[in-house]
């Protein structure tokens, strides 16, 4: 058992609980520290009767001990035993001792036990008898007390500032963590309705990015199916007039209509992949990744006569989320093409280019559309924010950016000169 589990008796507390917590955490402290104080006591007084006393009482909080770990609702029993045997052990100390042992001074410690282990209402009670008995230990006739009034009283002015200093204490800290608390809370759940808004705007950038895959399939489909068609339509026609097919031609026919099915079903599968919700880190050649994400918009990129500028220098391993990388790359690609296109640009290309540091790999994205304004280039990762009017969501580079840093720890970072922009993305390596 840890000695934080030690003071709290090993028993978990709800955040509810914070004041039972601490009352705990003083009971054991109590016990402790008082039975270090009786072992004392008995090795002093040579086995007398007051050292036999002082045993059983060590004896009684070694049971108490662990009776509250057996259970919280012994709480009240112990603590109820410690206020009683605390108050009269005090008051025996006025009564019997000498003012020169200074033995007096455990009277200071009262308070602090008493004021967290029992109830305001009870604690009240038990410190006006205590009060009342010290005060009253050199008026009486029957015990001669070698205590004078104004040492009795000295010691009752001085119980009564520790014991104010010590509720209002009490009562600050107790406050404290109920505010600390009520902060938590409205973190959490500011945090939850945070994820919940994360979540939203994910699925609505999905939504936008899988409308404009559909499109991109259509186009990427369409050569293909003309070819399968083509051929087909060639097979039918030679033999609607007769014409003998050679089987070389047959089997090429074929072949070429199998090797075009293949294509298609395999652009299907990096189209799944790419939409399925998973967060499996792979390892993967990070240039095939790029080039896996140029191919998802190459039918757009025809159209626009965008050309894309990327030479593979040297093979660079990572394990990372590709999809969502994948993600990123596409929203800054589509969004560079969306902006040469707009602007209409002469001889637009995409520069790509990759290289390793250290324990990461840098990809640099540049464009030739002219650059970011200087008043849009602070605004463009914030969400809704969207230059292209109606036909924009402004969820892209929002994305990109919270995923890069949710996921990857990183950020996307952008320049822009009047020549163009260029977004830099930085990739671990490794993720843990």
């Amino acid at each position: 058992m840890s000695l934080r589990n030690i003071f709290v008796s090993g028993h978990q507390f709800q955040k509810d609980e914070i004041e039972q917590r601490s009352r705990f955490q003083m009971i054991n402290i109590a016990l402790i520290t008082s039975s270090i104080a009786y072992i004392y006591g008995f090795i002093i007084n040579h086995f007398s009767a007051l050292a036999w006393f002082e045993f059983s009482l060590f004896v009684f909080n070694i049971i108490a001990f662990f009776l509250l770990r057996r259970s919280k609702q012994y709480y009240t029993f112990v603590s109820m035993s410690v206020t009683t045997i605390g108050t009269t052990l005090l008051i025996l100390l006025i009564y019997v001792t000498d003012p020169t042992q200074m033995k007096f001074v455990w009277i200071y410690t009262y308070p602090i036990v008493m004021l967290y282990l029992v109830d305001d209402r009870v604690t009240i009670v038990w410190f006006l008898i205590l009060i009342g008995m010290i005060l009253i230990a050199p008026l009486q006739p029957y015990i001669p007390v070698k205590y004078s009034f104004f040492q009795v009283f000295y010691i009752v002015f001085a119980l009564v500032i520790v014991s104010l200093i010590v509720y209002f204490y009490k009562y600050k800290m107790i406050e404290s963590k109920r505010l600390i608390l009520q902060q938590q809370e409205q973190l959490e759940r500011q945090i939850k309705e945070m994820q919940k808004k994360d979540k939203m705007l994910t699925l609505q950038s999905r939504q936008a990015v899988m409308g404009e895959m559909i499109s991109m399939i259509a186009h990427q489909w369409r050569q293909p199916l003309s070819t399968v068609t083509l051929n087909i339509s060639n097979l039918q026609v030679k033999k609607l007039l007769g014409e003998e097919i050679p089987d070389t031609e047959l089997d090429s026919a074929l072949e070429n209509i199998s090797d075009t099915v293949v294509y298609l079903s395999e652009t299907i599968d990096d189209f799944q992949t790419y939409f399925r919700p998973n967060k499996e880190i792979a390892t993967v050649d990070i240039n095939e990744l790029v080039k896996k994400a140029i191919s998802f918009i190459e039918p757009r990129l025809k159209k626009t006569r965008v050309e894309i500028r990327f030479n593979v220098k040297q093979r660079i391993v990572v394990a990372t989320y590709q999809n969502e990388l994948i993600q990123v790359l596409l929203n800054i690609i589509n969004n560079a093409v969306d902006e040469l296109v707009s602007r209409n640009i002469k001889n637009p290309h995409i520069g790509i280019n990759i290289f390793s540091r250290h324990k990461e790999v840098v990809i640099e994205i540049a464009d030739n559309a002219g650059g970011i304004s200087q008043e849009n280039i602070d605004s463009i990762f914030e969400p809704y924010f969207s230059t292209k009017g109606k036909n924009g969501t402004g969820l892209g580079l929002y994305m990109s950016q919270m995923i890069m840093l949710k996921q990857f720890h990183t950020e996307i970072n952008v320049k822009s000169t009047r020549y163009g922009s260029v977004f830099t993305v930085v990739v671990p390596k490794k993720l843990a």
